[in-house]
């Protein structure tokens, strides 16, 4: 069962990151370990043929990834991103951007989640990324 619903999660973001450029992600499911985000691509995020730009990706990557961590151990704001890897490995095509991130490994201090991205109007993978973050010291977790 995850830590926090899809409300709290849309919520934490929404609060936190209001200088995003609209349109803005939303979560439309989570469960412990897993989330899934989406977004309509806005003109800015688009290249010309109507593909969803890298830097669009990467950026959802990165937060499907910090919400999945949310997830498992609950809002944790200070986790921060170390590394982030993504392979194109074609166009995101749509004006719909949808992110799946699950854990893959979770530890004390480190957490490694992989991230799958695709247009809406595809069931192809667009891209797909690791991503790492560095997990503050918190007192006594489960995993």
């Amino acid at each position: 069962m995850s830590q926090l619903t899809i409300d709290e999660l849309n919520n934490f973001f929404s609060e936190n990151f209001a200088v995003r450029p609209k349109p803005w992600p939303v979560f439309t499911e989570v469960k412990e370990g897993f989330a899934i985000m989406e977004m309509e691509a806005g003109p800015a995020q688009l290249r010309q043929g109507g593909f969803i730009n890298g830097p669009t990706q990467m950026a959802v990557a990165d937060q499907a990834a910090y919400a999945a961590i949310f997830t498992k151990v609950g809002s944790v704001p200070m986790a921060m991103t170390s590394n982030l890897n993504i392979d194109f490995l074609r166009p995101c095509i749509g004006k719909k951007l949808i992110a799946e991130a699950e854990i893959i490994k979770l530890g004390r201090s480190l957490a490694v989640i992989s991230v799958l991205i695709r247009g809406g109007s595809s069931n192809k993978i667009a891209s797909r990324a690791t991503v790492t973050y560095v997990l503050p010291k918190l007192r006594q977790r489960e995993h």
